[in-house]
């Protein structure tokens, strides 16, 4: 599958002793790779190469990745400062001997008082063991991510067919109104020109020289041969890998082809077709947008 959804979601999650360790990966739409990374400050030293590995890897997008842990300790390792804690155990002893108060709780008291116990600090440098880890689950999450983008970029490839095929439909349409449609045109004109002019007057070789040079204006032969081989363009380039850009471009080609068969119609039934096949056009030009 080469046809790919800009716009994706992934998320991995990875247990290491004492930590669990949480990637997410969204996107949306955009003409260039606009990477956001947020990672946690002791791997701050690795984002360069995180981000270099992400860019490889996700082409194009809006893209946000969140790396965030979390600790699993059921409590925080702490150190008791038994110094402070002598010192202050003193003082209070003293203020409660001159207020004749108990001494019973002064160590539940002591134990809360600042600086007695503190939380053993986590070491500062990062572990290279550590730090594998945490590339796998980024690789992980950004498996999920592309497997997300692949879901949304059948579901785009699906949509693109119906409106190409729409178009199709329409201009086979277009072709059984072409012949009929010179003919009431050279109808009209004759007829237009007869009730003005005595026919007798009419010069018919001249007539017919202004006729056909008025109805090689209107002709669409081109324009409807251009726009089948556009839609057939568009369509192999859909297998192409990364295509979101090279199809934009052929949907302005199909959209000039559809602008002129309008300007040239010179009939309502073929400018309904027209309008139509705008639509479905439009329609494909919004999603494109979302496409890789």
């Amino acid at each position: 599958m080469s046809f790919k959804s800009m716009t994706g979601f992934g998320k991995a999650t990875h247990e290491i002793p004492g930590k669990k360790i949480t990637v997410e990966i969204r996107s949306l739409n955009s003409k260039q790779l606009d990477l956001n990374l947020r990672i946690p400050y002791l791997y701050k030293e690795k984002e360069l190469e995180l981000r270099t590995e992400i860019g490889k890897q996700l082409e194009r997008g809006k893209v946000d990745v969140t790396v965030f842990t979390e600790t699993t300790q059921e409590s925080t390792p702490t150190s008791l400062n038994k110094t402070l804690a002598k010192a202050y155990f003193n003082e209070l002893k003293s203020l409660s001997q001159e207020l004749n108060e108990g001494t019973e709780n002064l160590l539940s008291i002591i134990v809360k008082m600042p600086d007695v116990l503190k939380a053993e600090r986590e070491t500062v440098e990062l572990d290279e063991k550590e730090w594998n880890e945490v590339k796998a689950t980024v690789n992980r999450a950004i498996e999920a991510f592309q497997k997300f983008r692949d879901d949304e970029g059948k579901t785009l490839e699906n949509e693109f067919n119906k409106r190409i095929g729409i178009i199709a439909k329409l201009l086979n349409e277009v072709l059984l109104l072409d012949d009929a449609r010179i003919t009431n045109i050279k109808n009209r004109i004759k007829n237009n020109l007869e009730e003005v002019i005595d026919t007798n007057k009419i010069d018919q070789n001249r007539f017919e020289q202004e006729l056909i040079y008025y109805i090689e204006k209107l002709d669409i032969t081109e324009e409807k041969l251009r726009l089948k081989t556009h839609l057939n363009y568009f369509n192999e380039t859909m297998k192409e890998p990364g295509s979101g850009r090279k199809l934009g471009f052929i949907s302005q080609e199909i959209g000039r082809e559809i602008n002129t068969i309008g300007s040239k119609a010179n009939d309502a039934g073929m400018q309904k077709m027209v309008v139509q096949m705008k639509d479905e056009l439009e329609k494909i030009k919004e999603q494109l947008l979302n496409v890789l």
